[in-house]
């Protein structure tokens, strides 16, 4: 079984964010990078499936700089066996842009099954997954949470609104990966030595041609400071009038 996991470089969130100078991007200043969560999961989902399946092949696939290189060497630390980098300069805010650019790669490599997450953190716009599979001419099935492949199909299981949705569907596919449907693993010392000498393949990236850009970045404003509206049970009646009469929220 053929699989391939599109993986991006995205910023650790754990940090405090500013605009960039031109007002439309982020200072990258100072920034930490690693994979996209839902991505991360989207690469043991493929190792798992591999591993049920082997003989196999699991390739994973990013575009940016050369920067990505390092999530590439994680991915392939993890088990992953080949890794491609679409090289551009910069990342396109259209995700059809992108689509299109992976699509360009993935469509003659004869995957059995292409995974990627649900979203990235960054955008957060969900897009990516489904415009390849438009693009691919393949069934797309988003935010599983479930997955069973065997016998040329697939059963997904997809969070609801009060339920779970169940849905079969035929290969090859793409699958866009939610939380819950597994963890990752973390890399072993071996799994990083190996990773090294792990094929790396880098090539231009062919970019469609972006129809959104991002104009304006602004700030949320500062939230206002905390109020002690008192301690113990005596504040309780205070603390519920503020909450009906100013925070609205009861």
């Amino acid at each position: 079984m053929k699989i391939a996991v599109c993986i991006k470089r995205v910023p650790v969130m754990e940090v405090k964010f500013a605009i960039g100078k031109d007002g439309a991007s982020v200072d990258e200043t100072g920034l930490k990078y690693d994979v996209n969560d839902f991505d991360l999961w989207a690469v043991e989902a493929a190792l798992q499936l591999n591993e049920k399946n082997a003989p196999g092949e699991v390739t994973v696939i990013s575009l940016g700089t050369d920067a990505a290189q390092e999530q590439i060497r994680k991915a392939l630390s993890m088990g992953a066996d080949k890794g491609v980098l679409l090289k551009a300069d910069r990342l396109p805010g259209d995700a059809f842009a992108v689509a299109e650019a992976l699509a360009a790669e993935l469509k003659d490599g004869g995957y059995d099954v292409i995974f990627f997450g649900k979203k990235s953190i960054d955008a957060d716009n969900s897009a990516t997954g489904a415009m390849v599979g438009e693009l691919l001419g393949l069934p797309v099935v988003t935010g599983v949470s479930k997955l069973e492949i065997a016998g040329g199909k697939g059963t997904a299981h997809r969070a609801v609104e009060g339920g779970i949705e169940v849905l079969e569907f035929p290969l090859p596919a793409i699958v866009t990966v939610d939380e819950g449907l597994n963890k990752e693993r973390l890399p072993s010392l071996k799994g990083i030595m190996a990773a090294k000498k792990k094929p790396l393949e880098s090539r231009p990236a062919q970019l469609g041609t972006a129809g959104v850009t991002v104009q304006k970045m602004e700030l949320p404003p500062e939230r206002a400071a905390g109020r002690i509206v008192g301690e113990g049970a005596a504040a309780v009646p205070e603390l519920v009038r503020l909450l009906q009469s100013e925070a609205k929220v009861l």
